[in-house]
């Protein structure tokens, strides 16, 4: 209800209860503009703020630690003298120099290239497997996860019995055959294929899985289509399996790449003892990761340490690039 004005007959109530709603409309509107321009801004800023918890844990656990192994490999730098003062680039001299480092880049290639292909066939084959018609499919399909969900260290306990010189089942199995007995931790190559094999049997069920939750996304038309083309089972799968599967494809080979640079917990535990970090006697199995452990921790060694980690790091990249630059070359559905 609005106030009456003593004095009407002056009409100067009138002209300020008129100025009164004027200045309360002009108030509303640019309240409405300030709202307005607020959730403008809102829409802006909020997909940032959805996504900045993510980028902020990776600066803090990925992007700085980073940086600072950086810094530390310019550094002599050691586990209980602390920073000995900048050396510059004189431990990527060192490094460039090292045959230790490089007989263990040899190995970690070596075990590379011999874990991954296969697995990485291996997966694709057991993920059209697994998305046939099978009985209890569930099973299966928990059964090829089981050995990445199994103790690694009770992995390597038993990969390291079934590969013993002496009385392992490998050995056994080749003597049925009439081969001799092969120690498999005593030389380079077949250590490489033990470990390899290891990392296999851990691994190719876990990727197996990754690719059967593409498969099924993939349209049954393509397949029906195709076999009314006359196409056979291998040609479907060439030509609409493996075309559809390209993202996950390059996703899985990735992962395999990054893990299988940085292998560590499988050759160690292979070569189980008091100088397992060495990879055997002479360092017949030795991977980066590991020399990269021996220097930090054996040697006390944190900026020569440091320096095998970027080396590793670069390492991981450069591969992982090659490999996306690989598999962007598989044709894809015409």
């Amino acid at each position: 209800m609005e106030p009456r004005c003593p004095h009407p007959s002056s009409g100067g109530c009138g002209h300020r209860l008129g100025r009164t709603r004027r200045d309360q409309t002009s108030a509303g509107r640019e309240h409405v503009k300030i709202r307005d321009r607020l959730t403008k801004t809102e829409a802006r800023v909020a997909p940032y703020a959805f996504i900045s918890p993510f980028f902020i844990v990776f600066a803090i656990f990925g992007l700085f630690p980073l940086i600072y192994t950086l810094w530390v490999s310019l550094h002599d730098w050691s586990l209980l003298a602390g920073n000995q003062g900048f050396v510059g680039l004189d431990n990527y001299r060192e490094l460039a120099q090292d045959a230790d480092f490089w007989r263990a880049l040899t190995n970690t290639l070596g075990i590379f290239v011999l874990a991954t292909v296969p697995q990485l066939v291996l997966a694709t084959v057991l993920a059209q497997v697994l998305n046939s018609k099978l009985r209890a499919k569930t099973f299966w399909r928990m059964g090829v996860l089981l050995p990445n969900v199994t103790s690694v260290a009770a992995v390597g306990i038993i990969f390291g019995l079934i590969f013993a010189r002496d009385y392992g089942v490998v050995n056994w199995g080749l003597g049925l055959v009439g081969v001799g007995p092969v120690d498999w931790q005593g030389h380079r190559w077949s250590s490489w294929l033990a470990i390899s094999v290891m990392v296999d049997w851990r691994w190719t069920g876990y990727n197996a899985l990754i690719l059967l939750a593409s498969l099924q996304a993939v349209p049954k038309e393509l397949y029906e289509a195709a076999r009314i083309d006359g196409a056979s089972a291998w040609r479907q799968f060439w030509s609409v399996t493996v075309p559809m599967l390209r993202p996950t494809i390059i996703f899985v080979s990735i992962v395999a790449t990054i893990g299988g640079i940085q292998l560590f917990t499988e050759p160690l535990l292979f070569g189980a003892g008091v100088n397992a970090i060495s990879g055997g006697s002479t360092g017949q199995f030795q991977t980066v990761a590991m020399y990269l452990v021996q220097q930090a921790f054996t040697g006390q060694r944190f900026g020569y340490a440091s320096t095998v980690a970027w080396v590793l790091f670069l390492l991981v990249a450069v591969f992982a690039v090659i490999n996306v630059a690989l598999l962007r070359r598989i044709r894809s559905v015409d």
